[in-house]
């Protein structure tokens, strides 16, 4: 799966949940920054 398809799944599924980064980040244990990242395909890891 590509890089951006994955941040993409990402940001769909959380904004059909209703959480913000914040709160996904909380619950993955890594910070809103990293969240932005995938969403964006900025990061690989």
């Amino acid at each position: 799966m590509s890089e951006m398809k994955l941040g993409r799944n990402i940001l769909c599924l959380r904004r059909e949940r209703g959480i913000t980064q914040d709160e996904l980040a909380e619950y993955l244990g890594v910070s809103k920054s990293a969240v932005s990242k995938w969403e964006t395909g900025v990061s690989h890891s």
